[in-house]
């Protein structure tokens, strides 16, 4: 569907909705401050809809923009990709796109390897979700438990693995250009 068919069905839902409420014109204009007219023209279609025009409406309806605009409905977001065994470990890849930033669940079984550190291009978060994982990180040798996040640039040599204690689950991100991730979090407070 083009844009113009989206916005073409606009004031026709408009209208709609509004007699469906059984509210007036005057109500309506009351309710947004948009003029008498500029509704009537929006709901005739002689007036194209914008957002500044929309918001106040939706608002005024109580209902989501996208109802207003006749928005497709949302496919299904969740990501069913097979896991993939690579060097005894298991890779559930948790994005759909290929290239760019990349995530991960890693299941990493109970074993002791040597440390065989590499660089590459790219940069790195990982994440535990359960079990000790093991990161040497350039002269860094540290254990991250369940709850404990790390990043890095995968320039510097690195290796991760389980402590060989029992096996580790995390999430790894990881952006092949040196993409940095961006972690948002709540404030303390709020």
């Amino acid at each position: 569907m083009s844009t113009d068919d989206v916005l073409a069905g606009v004031g026709p839902r408009l209208r709609r909705l509004r007699k469906d409420r059984e509210v007036t014109l005057a109500a309506l204009s009351e309710a947004t401050g948009i003029s008498v007219s500029t509704l009537s023209r929006l709901e005739s279609g002689l007036r194209k809809p914008s957002l500044e025009l929309l918001l106040p409406i939706a608002q005024a309806h109580q209902v989501p923009l996208d109802e207003l605009v006749g928005a497709p409905p949302v496919g299904d977001p969740r990501v069913r990709a097979k896991p993939i065994v690579r060097h005894g470990r298991t890779h559930w890849p948790l994005t759909r796109q290929p290239g760019g930033l990349q995530a991960f669940k890693v299941l990493e079984p109970q074993r002791h390897l040597e440390p065989d550190p590499r660089t590459h291009e790219g940069y790195e978060w990982v994440y535990v979700l359960s079990g000790r994982l093991r990161l040497v990180l350039g002269e860094h040798d540290v254990v991250l438990t369940a709850g404990e996040a790390a990043e890095f640039d995968t320039r510097v040599p690195h290796w991760f693995g389980s402590t060989g204690e029992g096996p580790v689950e995390f999430l790894s991100l990881f952006g092949p250009q040196g993409e940095r991730m961006h972690v948002r979090a709540r404030p303390v407070g709020s």
